[in-house]
């Protein structure tokens, strides 16, 4: 698809145009917050949505974005997650897009998005607080292909590997 594409921003009003997502490396405390204090401070790779952070705007449920950190194979299997390469084992067509800021373990809890690829748009639609599937009004998002690729590729090792 070529031109531009009638969406939905970030206060419902109608936009013409996608949604611009950027990685940039973040951490769960800055470094005088006294909450850090016997927690764990995750480093990971922020969401930024047109420049918000999905992790800001949802950081009251205590859990932090799931790309960039953990295991090399647990960062490709995530990647390859979020491009749709490979379907989460038993989510379906939704993938944890915030995850326990601890262990990453979605036993823990867990936020997870729709994401679907129509042509090339990909969407991130219906955020949902796993566990108690209370939905979150966020989204939807209409990401172009190359923006969304090279964002989700650029997580890969963005604060290194455990």
């Amino acid at each position: 698809m070529t031109g531009l594409f009638a969406v939905m921003g970030w206060k419902g009003d109608i936009m013409e145009t996608f949604n611009y997502l950027e990685i940039k490396p973040s951490q769960r405390f800055d470094d005088l917050d006294p909450n850090q204090d016997g927690n764990k401070n995750t480093k990971f790779a922020d969401l930024i949505i047109d420049g918000k952070s999905i992790y800001q705007i949802l950081k009251k449920h205590d859990m932090v974005p799931s790309l960039g950190w953990g295991s090399a194979e647990n960062q490709r299997e995530m990647i390859d997650y979020f491009l749709l390469i490979d379907h989460h084992e038993y989510m379906y067509n939704r993938y944890p897009v915030l995850v326990c800021p601890m262990c990453g373990d979605e036993e823990c809890g867990f936020i997870s998005v729709q994401i679907e690829r129509e042509g090339d748009i990909v969407i991130w639609e219906n955020f949902k607080k796993e566990n108690d599937s209370n939905p979150i009004n966020l989204g939807p998002f209409y990401f172009e292909i190359n923006n969304y690729e090279r964002a989700i590729r650029k997580t890969f090792g963005t604060v290194g590997f455990e």
